[in-house]
């Protein structure tokens, strides 16, 4: 089976690279930009003509969350168009994609776990422009697709939630952090393996949700990621989102259901903390700057 990663030396492309090549029966290819820019369909276009995958997995997106509000044409550009044109070409070559998305597809006012089958409403340009490349999977491959929403993430490569407070541990007596933001902490090593459970089981095609299970406050992360650290977790200081206004809104709920897991008999991923924890033991703390 020939594999196609696009995104390959990013947070989760490189997490999810070394899982791939556990596989020897994988003819695998990773690629990242500018060897491909999702904003070219002519990039991509040349990419598949010298690859003829089985399976691609787009791991690439434009992230800048805020700088998407005024820079939305761009931001389509990657991650509506990008995905749409991935698609059509899997669509042609009769390949199956895996497309990561976002919790900012919805607009975060909920009170329990968004379903896989919730209905989308994102309040930010940045969750306008996923949404766009999700519909367009969804669109033009409708049995062959995995789309894998995920949150909060986190890994070993790239800049971070979890390297900045390990940053900000360093340089200050105490760091301030909402409490009025809930969601489901990432690792991208356990993402990575949940992708590969995709390639491996090949369950039914359509939506999954791709984060550790469980729930807590940046507030609460950030006091675990301190204890982790060997420092007082009392050195973080409750806030709310009133303090920290930005360019796009955050949502305030952001905890993902995993019931579709269960449903095609597959482990839904293992409890935030325990993730983190594995994150330490693997040295995140030795990658921070």
């Amino acid at each position: 089976m020939r594999v196609l990663v696009i995104g390959s030396n990013g947070q989760l492309g490189s997490a999810l690279m070394p899982v791939l090549e556990r596989n020897r029966s994988l003819a695998l290819l990773g690629i990242d930009y500018p060897d491909i820019d999702l904003a070219d369909p002519e990039s991509v276009d040349l990419v598949f003509g010298g690859f003829d995958p089985d399976y691609v997995i787009n791991c690439a997106a434009y992230t800048a969350v805020d700088d998407a509000e005024s820079d939305e044409e761009r931001a389509l550009a990657i991650n509506g168009g990008g995905p749409r044109e991935i698609a059509d070409q899997c669509r042609k070559a009769g390949a199956w994609l895996i497309h990561v998305s976002t919790d900012y597809v919805f607009d975060g006012t909920a009170t329990s776990p968004y379903a896989e089958d919730a209905e989308t409403s994102p309040a930010s340009a940045y969750g306008r422009t996923k949404l766009a490349g999700d519909l367009a999977v969804q669109q033009l491959l409708p049995t062959s697709h995995y789309l894998v929403r995920t949150a909060w993430l986190y890994g070993l490569q790239g800049n971070n939630f979890v390297k900045t407070m390990l940053r900000l541990e360093s340089d200050r007596d105490t760091v301030s952090v909402v409490t009025d933001q809930v969601g489901q902490p990432t690792y991208a090593g356990d993402l990575a393996e949940h992708i590969g459970m995709l390639l491996d089981k090949h369950p039914a095609p359509g939506t999954y949700h791709g984060t550790n299970s469980g729930e807590c406050s940046w507030f609460e992360f950030t006091r675990e990621i301190f204890r982790l650290a060997g420092a007082d977790p009392d050195r973080v200081l409750p806030t709310t989102s009133a303090e920290f206004v930005r360019p796009a809104p955050r949502p305030a709920y952001s905890v993902l259901g995993h019931d579709r897991w269960a449903e095609q008999g597959l482990p839904e991923m293992r409890p935030w903390l325990e993730a983190l924890e594995q994150a330490f033991a693997d040295g995140i703390a030795s990658t921070v700057d």
